[in-house]
């Protein structure tokens, strides 16, 4: 009953970790972005930068770009909790070997 309830408790960390980890990472990256961009003579570069961002995740989300980024989070959720159901039952199996 414990390997479950592990099991079910390493499975919900990693499903949210995964899935605020990209948004984290588009989120900081347009910060910087809007920071660096006060600076003279790189907001034409930086807004340019923005602009690519926010329409690339407008591709995956149906032309919003809040809708593609949640996509983009659930998609790594889904890949993070394949990898940790996969390293659990690689664990099992270890330990059932030794």
């Amino acid at each position: 009953m414990t390997f479950l309830t592990n099991f079910l408790r390493s499975l919900l960390v990693t499903i949210i970790f995964s899935f605020v980890a990209p948004i984290f990472l588009v989120g900081g990256i347009l910060l910087l972005l809007a920071v660096i961009g006060y600076m003279p003579g790189l907001q034409a570069l930086t807004e340019a930068s923005a602009t690519g961002i926010l329409h690339f995740l407008a591709i995956f989300g149906s032309g919003t770009p809040l809708r593609g980024l949640v996509t983009i989070g659930l998609t790594w959720s889904f890949v993070g909790a394949l990898f940790d159901t996969y390293a659990y039952y690689r664990c099992q199996i270890l330990r059932i070997d030794s």
